[in-house]
C-alpha cells in the first residue's frame, strides 16, 4: 500500500480598505459676498443654485457647514481650490477639511 500525503491549499485573500473619508467645511466669515460663496460652490463642488444657497445659508448661521465628503486627496483639493478662488478676489473666504468619523 502506498501513502498518499495530500496538504491543504489556502488561498490567502488581501482584503483592501477603502480610503478614510474626509469631510469639506465651509467656514463663515463677515466679509465675503454671498454670492461669491454661491459662485465658488457652484464651480468647485458642481452644486445646484439651491444647494449651494442652503450650505451658504447654513453656514452663515452656524458658523461652518459640511460642504461634501470625499476621499482625503480629493478633498484637501477641492478646499485649497475654493480657498485660493476667495484669495484670488481678496476676501478670507476659508475651507478645510477634517475627517470623517
Amino acid at each position: 500500500m502506498s501513502k498518499t500525503v495530500t496538504i491543504p491549499r489556502t488561498k490567502t485573500e488581501t482584503k483592501v480598505e477603502r480610503p478614510r473619508l474626509h469631510k469639506v467645511i465651509l467656514f463663515n466669515d463677515d466679509y465675503t459676498p454671498r454670492d461669491f460663496v454661491v459662485q465658488v460652490l457652484k464651480a468647485v463642488f458642481r452644486l445646484n443654485e439651491t444647494q449651494a444657497l442652503n450650505v451658504m445659508m447654513t453656514a452663515h448661521r452656524k458658523g461652518v457647514c459640511v460642504v461634501a465628503v470625499f476621499a482625503q486627496d480629493i478633498a484637501e483639493t477641492k478646499a485649497t481650490r475654493a480657498t485660493e478662488a476667495g484669495a484670488a478676489k481678496g476676501y478670507p473666504l476659508r475651507f478645510g477639511t477634517e475627517p470623517e468619523e
